[in-house]
């Protein structure tokens, strides 16, 4: 298996429990209990798959230990002939959706007598088949909490769980823990903790948890204005410069965006000649709340159903797709051209500007023509000073830039022009 890019640096770490180890456990298997070290290779790693082991070993009532041991998880189980074999079975089979193990090598091992099933700590290790997982797109649960006005991370524009969030964008090194990533820097609050070491929650070990308490946060900088600290503060400012025709290089997942009003002409030649792009193609976000059949009938696109079904997709990818017969987004946006690149939020950050600006935004990467992304505060304001009016950043670094994957029909069938975030890091066989 080749895997792109390689990953080194590895940290070594005491084998010890995870703070789970403290929660109550059913009684311990009987002295004549089977055992067996399981090793299971392939996407296991910032997909939930520890927890979601610990779950099934409660459910089939195996004891013993899971940890990640260099690019591979290992796991010691202990208990009955046919619970082991369907505990064996079900780490396959009722894998979590994001997930893609392989299937596992299975040794017989000693039994150790183990009284509960354990989390243990990241061990170091030679690195022979890492795969390294790439950022996920918000998953619904998450969207209906943001959108909830009673709930704890109501609007927040960080929220995740195990299986959704920021993956390759904030891996620092392997293996895939909370101190190996850019949220390090953030401890978590009491209420964010209970929920990381509660095995029921749907956050029990989400390395990129957050909320409003102990996250990241946003802020918006205009030239000559005091900056605007805080989420919703700098959202609304955000937002009213769009609507007033203005060109924002706001922060996202892998890098920053250039965003302005999809729909002014004014706004989008601005955009080209401060960019130095006179031509090139400009993507297009869409709000999440669009239908398919609305797309035509509000003048913006008519993508086939394979299209519409790639845009909604996990990777959340621009995806070229015909213009509308009436088009009523800013000509300048592909000229001469029949095609239209569009894409779908696939951040939280994404959906609360898309949502609250409430049409079309060119979503076009903040750089200048031919530069690499960029992910600093200050190097943005320094090097696009004379295109954007403004910028909205966030305290979250960015470890791995990640521009958007681009897609295309070709031979009537979707294929990629580009791969990046959602899709990089791809491993070929």
């Amino acid at each position: 298996m080749l895997l792109f890019p390689v990953f080194t640096g590895y940290q070594a770490r005491r084998d010890t429990p995870s703070t789970t180890d403290k929660r109550p456990h059913p009684p311990a298997m009987t002295a004549g209990a089977l055992a067996r070290r399981i090793r299971v290779q392939g996407r296991i790693q910032g997909v939930g798959y520890r927890p979601f082991v610990l779950r099934l070993a409660l459910r089939h009532d195996v004891r013993g230990w899971v940890r990640n041991q260099g690019g591979y998880v290992e796991i010691h189980a202990e208990g009955e002939s046919g619970a082991l074999d369907r505990f064996t079975r079900a780490l396959i089979e009722s894998a979590p959706p994001l997930a893609a193990p392989e299937p596992p090598l299975v040794e017989t091992a000693t039994a150790g007598g183990h009284a509960a099933f354990l989390i243990l700590g990241s061990r170091t290790g030679a690195v022979e088949s890492a795969v390294i997982p790439p950022d996920h797109f918000v998953c619904a649960e998450c969207l209906a909490e943001m959108a909830d006005p009673g709930a704890r991370r109501h609007r927040y524009p960080f929220i995740n769980c195990t299986q959704c969030g920021p993956r390759y964008t904030i891996i620092e090194r392997l293996p895939y823990d909370r101190p190996h990533t850019a949220m390090a820097a953030f401890p978590l609050c009491p209420a964010c903790r209970e929920e990381y070491e509660n095995p029921a929650d749907r956050r029990y070990h989400a390395q990129p948890l957050a909320c409003a308490e102990c996250g990241p946060r946003l802020s918006f900088h205009e030239p000559g204005r005091a900056p605007i600290i805080g989420n919703e503060a700098a959202l609304a400012a955000c937002v009213a410069r769009l609507r007033e025709g203005l060109i924002v290089a706001a922060k996202g997942i892998g890098g920053y965006h250039l965003l302005t009003d999809a729909g002014s002409e004014c706004a989008v030649q601005r955009l080209r000649q401060r960019k130095h792009r006179p031509d090139k193609p400009l993507a297009v976000l869409l709000p999440e709340s669009i239908l398919e059949e609305d797309l035509e009938r509000a003048g913006i696109a008519a993508p086939d159903q394979p299209e519409w079904e790639l845009l909604r997709s996990p990777w959340r990818p621009i995806v070229l797709t015909r213009k509308a017969r009436n088009s009523r987004l800013a000509p300048g946006l592909a000229p001469g051209l029949g095609e239209i690149g569009l894409m779908l939020p696939y951040s939280p950050l994404h959906h609360l500007l898309s949502a609250d600006f409430g049409g079309p935004l060119v979503a076009t990467s903040a750089n200048l023509s031919g530069e690499p992304v960029l992910t600093e505060a200050e190097e943005v304001e320094a090097r696009l000073g004379g295109v954007a009016d403004a910028f909205l950043h966030h305290d979250r670094p960015i470890r791995r830039p990640a521009d958007d994957s681009v897609f295309r029909t070709l031979a009537g069938k979707p294929r990629p022009l580009r791969l990046g975030r959602g899709l990089a890091p791809v491993e070929l066989r």
